[in-house]
């Protein structure tokens, strides 16, 4: 027990690379795999997934670090290929491997999965089950399972193969008590990160590091793709007061136009007159996507804020808008599109991030991983909505440190005028301005401290009319020296300005 402990710590929070060449390709063949077995050892790679017998014992005798064995068959009568026999599992036991992986997905096979991890534990060896659901992760556990992989995740069934990784599967998985080892599709030092976020005990890493072929495929399309003349995206940006459409090519907005937000939301003549400012641009983009205030939630559009805009109920933006426009509409939080703008092009290019739009009201976004995370409910980075307690109880914090809440301070004080009013103010020297704008900013930053605790992003950008106003950023910083040094995030000032949503979203469309 104690041997078995100390292989899997081993490898916990570490790099397992899969020395499995392209089959029948030029580095298939028992010399290559032992040189990238070395070359793995020598960057300092914690274990190797190792297919094959003969592979496996020329391994073992040229590298110390665990191997993880499989073999690969294709059955005539069953789906499974990975260790489907009891006869592979002693191959692999005889060989060297220290674990043994199979497949414990439920689909017809020729071996229980129960008499495989029995076979492996026969041999004094750990079973690794690669499973693709919770469901399979439970079973393999309570069949004696040492270690979960999420190796099949996205193999299984007749749908496409997703392009990511699965990393809510890691993170179910990595609450049943067995260590996780994320594996499939982590194919950039970001993903295999974001596993490790995820819960991850181990990544283990295969295509992007021992098949060059894959490798020059991905460069190949990245290079021909951006080479290749591409099409402008019709983008709206929807917000309480005006709403906006462009054609967005990449990072720039070739041609705009605004009117105010018409107040018949969801009606008929609000749709068309939404869908008149694309009039004239016709044959110009094939497809089109909207950055809305609001919650987006699968294909339903609602209002976090009635005030801000009056949404009706159970309205489907992107359906609607796809029918009026001829084309496919995707529709996404203002926030949260931004977010992704400033991530692709802006401050936070290429790096873990929060987004904060700090304006009328208070929106986010989170991207982790280099993926834009929306949430269950569309609620994802939603700093604003978090709820605070008052002297009259629970109230949001965009009701008190956004731009609406800075203007309501300050007639609360006996002073009317917008949130501008109150920075004008403040810069002249008055102390009732100030004093609002401190307070704003120490509601805000408190906030901000606990997003950093809670997901750690590599920076935080700020956004917004607010946020960006002279000295805003200066006064967050200020506030958040008073936090521990650990829960201090890296700020930045926002680069896109109020292009960011319309920006983000034709990215988001037009990948």
């Amino acid at each position: 027990m104690s041997g078995t402990r100390h292989i899997i710590n081993s490898m916990r929070g570490r790099l397992i690379v899969s020395c499995q060449p392209v089959p029948g390709g030029p580095f298939d063949t028992v010399a290559s795999i032992v040189a990238y077995a070395r070359v793995a050892e020598a960057s300092r790679a914690a274990g190797l997934r190792i297919e094959g017998g003969a592979n496996v014992a020329a391994v073992a005798q040229a590298s110390p670090l665990p191997i993880i064995g499989l073999t690969k068959r294709d059955l005539d009568d069953s789906p499974v290929r990975i260790t489907p026999l009891l006869c592979d599992v002693i191959d692999l036991c005889e060989a060297g491997a220290t674990v043994i992986a199979v497949d414990a997905t439920d689909r017809p096979r020729p071996v229980p999965v129960c008499e495989l991890i029995a076979e492996i534990k026969r041999h004094g060896r750990l079973a690794m089950a690669d499973i693709s659901t919770e469901s399979e992760a439970r079973k393999a556990i309570a069949a004696g399972a040492d270690i979960i992989g999420t190796t099949m995740s996205g193999y299984v069934g007749d749908a496409p193969t997703p392009k990511e990784p699965d990393l809510e599967l890691v993170r179910v998985c990595a609450q049943l008590g067995a260590p996780v080892f994320a594996e499939g599709r982590y194919n950039s030092p970001e993903l295999a990160r974001a596993a490790i976020r995820a819960g991850a005990d181990a990544v283990v890493v295969g295509s992007a590091i021992t098949r060059p072929e894959h490798v020059t495929d991905w460069f190949r399309q990245a290079v021909e793709t951006a080479a290749r003349p591409t099409t402008p995206v019709l983008a709206f940006d929807i917000g309480g007061t005006k709403t906006l459409a462009a054609l967005v090519h990449g990072n720039d907005v070739l041609e705009r136009r605004v009117i105010p937000t018409p107040t018949d939301v969801g009606s008929d003549v609000w749709l068309a007159t939404v869908a008149d400012l694309a009039k004239g641009w016709d044959g110009r983009y094939k497809c089109a996507a909207a950055a809305v205030t609001g919650r987006v939630d699968g294909d339903l559009w609602s209002a976090l804020n009635p005030g801000t805009l009056a949404i009706p109920e159970g309205f489907s933006l992107a359906k609607r808008f796809t029918a009026v426009l001829g084309t496919r509409v995707l529709a996404v939080n203002d926030a949260q599109a931004a977010a992704w703008g400033e991530y692709r092009f802006g401050a936070g290019r290429g790096r873990d991030m929060a987004f904060l739009t700090v304006s009328s009201g208070i929106g986010g976004g989170l991207v982790l991983g280099g993926r834009l995370l929306r949430g269950v409910r569309g609620m994802a980075g939603s700093l604003g909505q978090i709820p605070l307690c008052g002297p009259g109880g629970s109230v949001r914090l965009e009701t008190l440190a956004s731009g609406f809440g800075i203007a309501n301070a300050a007639r609360c004080h006996g002073h009317d005028g917008d949130a501008r009013a109150v920075f004008a103010a403040a810069s002249a020297g008055e102390t009732w301005a100030q004093d609002i704008l401190r307070d704003a900013a120490t509601r805000l930053a408190a906030a901000i401290a606990g997003l950093q605790a809670v997901v750690d992003p590599e920076c935080i950008v700020i956004g917004g009319g607010v946020g960006l106003a002279e000295g805003f950023i200066a006064l967050l910083r200020e506030a958040l020296a008073t936090y521990p040094e650990a829960v201090v995030p890296d700020l930045a000032a926002a680069e896109l300005g109020a292009d960011a949503g319309i920006i983000g979203v034709a990215d988001m469309v037009a990948s």
